[in-house]
């Protein structure tokens, strides 16, 4: 299987609903580093997996979406605790979308799988790895 990884960053402010998350129901920030991986088990006629130019590119603009911004005031995350693994969730379905609709290149279309990972700090991430949604649901 090829992997082929791009990488950005983010800066967000959020709070979370529910006794579990104690302190963390106050607004506080977070700076996230945003992986995303691709996969398949072929390369194109040109020996790419994707064109990683695009899929930085992809990558920025999903990410531009909930940049320096609140998302308990943003209508794409209403009644949803921004946790990690759910904003996760949420990039691998933008992504899909990207790839259905061939804005990574046409080798994207090949692509079965994608692991979007996001580190919080060196000492804590979380990951989201699924085939790819051929109808993004996030």
């Amino acid at each position: 299987m090829y992997s082929l990884t791009v990488a950005d960053h983010v800066m967000i402010a959020h709070s979370f609903k529910g006794e579990a998350f104690g302190p963390a129901q106050r607004v506080h920030g977070a700076t996230f580093v945003v992986e995303a991986e691709f996969r398949a088990p072929a390369l194109d006629d040109a020996n790419l997996l994707v064109d990683i130019a695009a899929a930085r590119v992809e990558l920025r603009r999903i990410l531009d979406s909930f940049d320096y911004d609140n998302l308990d005031n943003l209508p794409q995350f209403s009644g949803q605790n921004t946790s990690t693994e759910f904003l996760c969730f949420h990039v691998h379905g933008l992504l899909c979308a990207a790839l259905a609709e061939g804005r990574l290149g046409e080798g994207g279309r090949a692509v079965e799988a994608v692991k979007v990972l996001l580190r919080e700090s060196p000492l804590a991430w979380a990951a989201y790895d699924a085939p790819v949604r051929k109808a993004a649901t996030a």
